[in-house]
């Protein structure tokens, strides 16, 4: 636990503070429901970001209860594991149609080419996006989370204001076609779906539509590249890793805890809290460092080796409590499906130089992943 000077913040880095502090309810992801700007020192929301703002007003990530309560409900059937898994036959012809295509020389730089590709694919169809909008959902998506970075620029939130803008717009044209003519998809759903006599607003829809896409794919982009890298780099045998579905799921959660695709989160103290010695305030904001829980050497033997026959226990790379990352489910199916698929079709993989780590404040992954095989 230590408290960074610049951020004015507590950071919490062990397993078993950054469990509780996401279980908690005396912290929250927002504040403004129990306090004031003008109460906490906070500023006016800024002009620039009018639509980033709006889109975040509404969003499962920043809502707490009783709003987050009733869209979280309305959202849950539809990620839940029975629902999802029904989506394996589709990952896997996705991901032997791309496998497919890679460059016959039997070289490939695998995040371009593969990773970012069938995440952003299952949840733009889960939710009704066509398939050819994807390479637009991942342009306004990088330019979203931007606003997530540390030291971001103001071309950098103009950006996301602009992306916010235009996604929305786009949800909205969506929203539109699905009242006149409904689907069998998470759109449809969650326009018809009521919850204790009321339905979601458009600018509810709007910002999960919104946080399901950029949630549903950008950690799990991350993930394959990092659960690549990690396999290649342990010399442990891929056959052996992935010799049936128990081996398959052990060798996705080690490498979920050892290589987290996001590392922190934030929270609002809502009222006066004492955590491991340190007395917070209502207002204070600190941060779990979810990375760090999962090296947690009281919590995991040898953290930094990769084990993934170990049982210790459950990462924290999805968090827990009320703000579980709600396209867990999917991000696991995704990973336990593609990897297996990746090392058999492409025997002798090998990394074709050391990969390079962005330079990123909130998720956790690579720039690029060159791999060889043959």
């Amino acid at each position: 636990t230590f408290f960074w000077e610049e951020q004015r913040q507590w950071f919490f880095t062990g397993y078993d503070h950054v469990n509780l502090l996401l279980r908690d309810r005396r912290f929250g992801r927002q504040i403004l429901h129990v306090a004031s700007r003008e109460e906490l020192g906070l500023p006016e929301p800024e002009a620039h970001l009018a639509n980033f703002d709006l889109a975040e007003r509404h969003s499962l990530l920043e809502i707490e209860p009783p709003e987050h309560t009733r869209l979280r409900t309305l959202v849950n059937r539809a990620f839940v594991s029975r629902h999802i898994e029904k989506l394996r036959p589709e990952i896997t012809e996705l991901a032997e149609r791309l496998i497919d295509a890679f460059d016959g020389q039997g070289r490939v730089e695998l995040l371009w080419a593969f990773a970012d590709i069938i995440p952003v694919t299952m949840i733009a169809r889960m939710i009704g996006i066509p398939d050819e909008m994807g390479p637009q959902l991942l342009k306004w998506s990088h330019a979203y989370v931007g606003m997530y970075m540390f030291k971001r620029s103001r071309e950098d939130e103009h950006a996301a204001d602009r992306a916010a803008g235009e996604f929305a717009a786009y949800v909205k044209t969506l929203i539109s076609e699905r009242r006149r003519e409904p689907r069998e998809d998470l759109l449809t759903h969650m326009i018809h779906t009521e919850h204790k006599g009321q339905y979601l607003t458009d600018d509810e829809l709007v910002s999960t539509t919104i946080v399901l896409l950029n949630a549903g794919h950008e950690a799990t982009v991350h993930q394959i590249g990092n659960s690549v890298r990690v396999i290649l780099e342990s010399g442990l045998s891929p056959a052996e890793l992935f010799r049936d579905e128990a081996a398959t799921e052990r060798t996705v959660e080690e490498t979920l805890r050892l290589c987290a695709p996001v590392h922190i989160f934030q929270r609002w103290a809502l009222e006066d809290a004492e955590i491991d010695g340190v007395s917070l305030k209502r207002g204070d904001k600190v941060s779990l460092i979810l990375a760090a829980a999962n090296l947690d050497h009281r919590k995991f033997s040898d953290p930094l080796a990769f084990k993934p026959d170990r049982q210790e226990g459950q990462n924290l790379s999805f968090g827990a409590g009320i703000h579980f990352c709600i396209g867990a489910p999917l991000a696991r199916l995704e990973l336990k499906t593609v990897l297996p698929i990746l090392f058999r079709r492409l025997p002798g993989l090998k990394l074709a130089g050391v990969p390079t780590v962005k330079d990123v404040y909130h998720f956790h992954g690579l720039e690029r992943l060159d791999l060889v095989w043959g």
